[in-house]
């Protein structure tokens, strides 16, 4: 009996986690269309090619180290016990369970999880700074905010055994900061030192508005990252079948999951909660932008994000308030520090994402101050200062402190930006001899059309 309930258990699980890394691939798809509808017309080859070059290198370098960064870094913090070289032995690239075998049903699928995770920390890095970087510039960042950074707050906050969690009861059940602060503070050292897009600013210091090059491309591809942000949901959770034996015999079994932290939870608590954090984003981001339609669409992913950290434990009216509450206050906060700081967020990454990740760990320390952050005994339960520093590293010490050194690094040694005459004429027509000819081919049929009328 035994055995075959802890066979479909496996099965379930294998399976359970394969379909949620299919929708989840969906976050990829939809950023490659929101950045290129975001891109004007002459950098879209470029802006699709960076972000599909993420994939091999993000998924290379995370297979090599960053998933056993994971395991290895949990306790990695001065004075919290080091780096757990013993176990994470099991997930280094010569292990036998980072390789196909049949006796491993799990492994797989789960670093599968975690790196899909990798790509949207990449992907959020990348439409801020679209227009202007260097792809080879981008793809180092990618592999370190991918494979380094971001799993690196993973194994403090996200791991049931972290010290973040232990200690200051730090709670982000669905990655308000564990992806979303961190990505969105990178990206803004990031832009801080790259500098905003030639035409942005006038010359009193006046931002302008670069529209949206297809506003259709950019509507379907936030959609598609809503679908993919679902995906990512369930990924959180852990896929358990709890049995009830009735004298010695398995009389059924009910299906239920823990959260990351391997607490209990439903598919239906976050299913709530999810959709009323979306529609509390779409409902202000709506009011407060006056009808904006990009910032409409991006409210609601903000509203989701910042619900993010409770949403396992949230009554759905509150994740309804957390989301609307949140964007009012980072849609102000983008263009107050745009005009102040003079910083070009090409796709309001760092706001939509760092900021709401921010505002969430924040909100949720209050709202859930005294419960449990997690089922192990001997834990900090969840409490404001706890929130506030653990925000404090995924955003700055992990986030914007790596992004803006890292930058400063390349922009040193020339690799960080474009030239300027590159920017101008388009990187998908710069020294390229296909385009270059049917641009003069078109030039050709337009003087000729001209001369007929």
């Amino acid at each position: 009996m035994e055995g075959n309930l802890n066979a479909l258990t496996t099965v379930f699980t294998e399976f359970y986690y394969f379909v949620t890394i299919v929708m989840m691939f969906l976050i990829h798809v939809g950023f490659c269309m929101y950045e290129v509808g975001a891109s004007r017309r002459k950098n879209h080859m470029h802006t699709l090619l960076k972000n599909v070059m993420l994939i091999p290198l993000v998924t290379i370098t995370f297979f090599l180290f960053g998933w056993w960064i994971y395991w290895a870094f949990p306790n990695a913090f001065p004075g919290m016990g080091g780096i757990d070289f013993e176990g994470a032995a099991a997930y280094t690239p010569w292990s036998e369970s980072m390789a196909t075998n049949l006796s491993d049903h799990i492994t797989g699928v789960f670093w599968a999880a975690f790196l899909l995770f990798s790509w949207t920390a990449a992907s959020i890095v990348s439409g801020s700074v679209i227009e202007r970087i260097r792809s080879s510039a981008l793809w180092v960042h990618a592999v370190l905010i991918g494979s380094v950074f971001w799993i690196i707050d993973a194994a403090w906050g996200w791991h049931y055994a972290g010290w973040m969690v232990q200690k200051l009861g730090y709670h982000d059940a669905y990655a308000s900061g564990v992806i979303h602060a961190i990505a969105g503070g990178y990206a803004l050292g990031v832009i801080m030192v790259l500098g905003p897009r030639l035409g942005k600013f006038a010359a009193d210091g006046t931002p302008r508005d670069i529209p949206p090059h297809n506003p259709w491309m950019l509507a379907i591809g936030l959609f598609l990252i809503y679908t993919g942000f679902w995906g990512f949901y369930a990924a959180c959770n852990v896929p358990i079948i709890a049995p009830e034996v009735i004298g010695g015999e398995l009389t059924g079994a009910t299906w239920t999951a823990t959260n990351i932290y391997l607490a209990p939870t439903t598919l239906s608590a976050i299913t709530f909660n999810f959709l009323m954090s979306l529609s509390g984003g779409l409902m202000a981001a709506y009011i407060v932008s006056k009808g904006d339609v990009f910032w409409t669409l991006s409210g609601g992913l903000a509203g989701v994000i910042a619900a993010s950290a409770g949403n396992d434990l949230y009554h759905p009216i509150q994740a309804m308030f957390v989301g609307a509450v949140n964007v009012v206050i980072v849609y102000k906060l983008h263009y107050w520090i745009e005009k102040r700081f003079k910083l070009d967020d090409a796709v309001g990454a760092v706001a939509v994402h760092g900021y709401s990740g921010i505002v969430g760990l924040i909100i949720a320390g209050f709202l859930l101050w005294g419960q449990p952050s997690s089922p192990f005994e001997g834990y900090a339960t969840i409490n404001p200062i706890g929130q506030i520093i653990g925000a404090a590293i995924m955003f700055g010490l992990l986030g914007f402190l790596p992004g803006f050194l890292i930058s400063k690094l390349q922009a040193s040694l020339g690799v960080l930006r474009i030239p300027a005459e590159v920017e101008l004429q388009g990187l998908d027509f710069h020294n390229n001899e296909i385009y270059e000819s049917a641009i003069a081919q078109v030039c050709v049929a337009e003087k000729e059309l001209l001369k007929k009328l």
